[in-house]
């Protein structure tokens, strides 16, 4: 029974699973929008969007949960640049386009994921 077990495992053991979504979600903020695969995405979308949500309380406490999710240099870019820009907003941060074009090695299918303005 998968009973209360959410997102995707990709392939990985839980370790290669962490870090494959910490560099994700550090190109993400490093670039402010990624191209990468459908499923990529949407995994990659709740973990920036709690992401956001933690770097909106903007105290000690909120830096440390954003160390433990992200390089230095990513948390303290959320915390003092992208953050801020969301303080009136309750949620939605992100937004998930998807490509009409597919991947060349394996044919599967792309999406740009982007903060929103």
């Amino acid at each position: 029974m998968r009973h209360l077990k959410k997102g995707k495992k990709f392939g990985r053991k839980t370790g290669q699973r962490k870090a494959f979504m910490k560099g994700l979600a550090a190109n993400l903020i490093r670039h402010g929008k990624i191209t990468t695969t459908e499923a990529r995405a949407k995994a990659l979308r709740s973990l920036a969007e709690r992401l956001v949500t933690y770097a909106k309380k903007d105290g000690v406490a909120g830096l440390r949960l954003l160390l433990k999710h992200l390089p230095k240099k990513e948390a303290y870019t959320m915390l003092h640049n992208i953050a801020p820009r969301y303080k009136e907003r309750k949620g939605g941060y992100t937004r998930i386009i998807k490509h009409a074009a597919r991947r060349k090695g394996d044919a599967a299918k792309t999406a740009i994921i982007e903060f929103v303005s």
